[in-house]
């Protein structure tokens, strides 16, 4: 009977035996590894404020519904305001300046534009976009293009805290009757603590 076990044990390990072949053939990959400089598919090109202006101006008035389009560009702000038909609803201008926005975060150099869709804003960018070709000073207009920005972006308040007052309620029990309504608490947990 030992004899059957150890050769049933034996024949059991040479059948589960590993064969010497490999079930797949290696691939032998002999593709060169290739590495990647610059992956951005936009090469962004050295333009100074007046050419990024015109070109994100001339992105904007590639969108539907766009009439015309103007842009300024002052240092880190950029402001793109586009002219729309005055009879459009309110809902539909959203939609168009929504779509200018999505234009201008493709674009290498509008990632952070204010765009306007105001004809008032359109007019004012307009004209201060040509006093810049005209040569008046930087600071002025800059100070003009934050009024601006800050005209139309929207206020966040900031959030109040609270300064943490005890209870008045609690300070306003006389000590005979926190007394009751503590062993009145005490009785109903079953005098657990």
């Amino acid at each position: 009977m030992r004899f059957l076990i150890t050769l049933f044990v034996l024949l059991g390990l040479v059948a589960c035996q590993n064969q010497e072949e490999e079930s797949l053939p290696k691939q032998k990959s002999e593709s060169p590894i290739v590495e990647v400089q610059d992956s951005d598919p936009v090469p962004k090109q050295k333009l100074n404020n007046r050419e990024q202006a015109n070109h994100l101006a001339k992105v904007a008035n590639e969108v539907p519904d766009v009439n015309n389009a103007t842009s300024l560009v002052a240092g880190p702000y950029v402001v793109v305001a586009i002219d729309v038909d005055k009879d459009l609803d309110r809902s539909r201008v959203g939609s168009i300046k929504y779509s200018v926005a999505e234009a201008m975060k493709k674009d290498p150099y509008g990632k952070n534009a204010v765009v306007i869709a105001d004809a008032d804003g359109y007019e004012r960018i307009k004209q201060m976009a040509r006093k810049v070709r005209e040569g008046q000073t930087v600071q002025g207009i800059t100070d003009e293009l934050a009024a601006i920005v800050g005209r139309y972006m929207p206020e966040v308040p900031v959030p109040e805290q609270k300064l943490s007052e005890p209870d008045q309620n609690k300070k306003t029990i006389p000590k005979k009757q926190k007394q009751e309504l503590d062993n009145i608490e005490d009785e109903q947990s079953n005098h657990y603590k």
